[in-house]
């Protein structure tokens, strides 16, 4: 199922498909160019989402609170990340960047933009 929601790109409820939770985050970040997990209360998750509609991304969100598997997931992208704060999780490109820390590091210093470019979410 897919649906549009407000300015954040493209929302996705992930689907309750078998398997390992890992497996299934590795394969739902290569489908598009770029990826956010997220959960929807979550400031931090709204803060990266504003951050990449305002350069012109139309990210893919997959809102981990409205999934039945989605604490699973949470716990592989805490073990994925090997920190306690488990979102938001970017992918570019099908590449892991990381949380708001990395994420935000890369805009600063410049690397962000030409890794959009890229992956194709930005034709500047």
């Amino acid at each position: 199922m897919h649906y549009q929601a407000g300015s954040w790109g493209s929302y996705f409820p992930t689907r309750a498909v078998g398997g390992d939770p890992l497996e299934r985050i590795e394969r739902l970040a290569s489908e598009n160019a770029v990826v956010i997990f997220s959960v929807s209360s979550c400031c931090m998750c709204h803060a990266i989402k504003r951050l990449f509609c305002g350069m012109g991304v139309n990210p893919t969100v997959y809102e981990l609170d409205e999934d039945p598997r989605g604490k699973d997931m949470e716990k592989a992208l805490t073990r994925l990340l090997g920190s306690s704060s488990a979102v938001p999780v970017v992918f570019i490109g099908g590449k892991l960047v990381g949380a708001m820390d990395r994420v935000m590091a890369s805009h600063i210093n410049g690397t962000l933009v030409p890794l959009l470019k890229e992956a194709g979410a930005l034709w500047l």
